[in-house]
């Protein structure tokens, strides 16, 4: 229905008062979409569109700081060290889960057992130093309330928030391996990351994430699907950190953080172009 139509099936409502509930309906159902970016090295943001202060949970970008925790801590070796046997009773909703992992594989799927066994192995006070070290977002990694399953579902969806310009801050001290991790622990994380290139020549490292914004009652509201996509963009010397973040107003046939990544990847050409 078109907002001509559907004023006119309000005719018996002052045209003031018509006009007014159709915009508000309108806001509401419409999709919230923040775009950051800024120089890694200055800290200067460059681009700001959207509504960036908002914190919402990181979902599967958060495997970006458990890569960190997984290598600072020595639980992960390497690249493919160490390979884990996938096992019934793991999270399997996605078929290519249902196998064996390593770190750059995990990365690469956003395998969610692979995560889950990280932070198992780091145990809750070693995890929750680590992600108050980092000042990521409000670190709490406590879960759902009453549940005592913060190792496992802090980030998906949980206690765990943050907004896109705290995910650009911790990747800027990431780029520049200033967090309060080894050295080795952040070249390794870089390194496992996807890594995507753009015609004009830059290079793009990202993770994406899906998750759900809350509803009054603090639960999961699987009508409106968050998708991230966070990274950074190198080319002749320079680094460009970003997020992208959308907030759906219905549910999607296309996984939120993969339609999030498309789109960032498309867009990073123009936005870049002028900086």
């Amino acid at each position: 229905m078109n907002f001509s139509a559907a004023i006119r099936r309000l005719s018996g409502v002052a045209p003031f008062v018509a006009v007014a509930a159709m915009l508000t309906a309108s806001a509401a159902s419409a999709d919230s979409v923040c775009t950051v970016l800024a120089d890694a090295g200055t800290g200067d943001v460059l681009v700001e569109q959207g509504v960036c202060d908002e914190r919402v949970p990181p979902a599967s970008t958060f495997k970006i700081p458990i890569a960190l925790m997984g290598y600072d801590a020595g639980l992960l070796k390497d690249e493919h060290d160490p390979e884990l046997p996938f096992k019934e009773g793991y999270a399997d909703w996605v078929k290519s889960w249902r196998a064996d992992t390593d770190p750059t594989v995990w990365m690469r799927d956003s395998v969610v057992w692979y995560s889950q066994q990280v932070t198992l192995s780091l145990g809750m006070q070693h995890f929750a130093d680590y992600a108050a070290a980092f000042g990521y977002g409000n670190a709490d990694v406590s879960g759902d309330a009453g549940k005592d399953n913060g190792l496992t579902r802090a980030w998906l969806s949980s206690s765990l928030r943050i907004s896109p310009r705290e995910q650009v801050d911790f990747l800027a001290q990431l780029v520049k391996e200033e967090l309060p991790v080894s050295a080795r622990a952040q070249e390794m994380t870089k390194a496992i990351l996807p890594v995507a290139t753009l015609s004009d020549g830059w290079t793009v490292r990202g993770k994406t994430g899906a998750g759900f914004a809350s509803q009054p009652n603090g639960k999961p509201d699987r009508d409106r699907p968050i998708g991230w996509y966070v990274g950074w963009a190198e080319k002749d010397g320079r680094t460009i950190v970003f997020a992208r973040m959308r907030q759906h107003s219905s549910r999607q046939k296309l996984t939120p953080g993969f339609g999030a990544r498309d789109a960032m990847l498309k867009d990073l050409p123009g936005l870049l172009s002028g900086l």
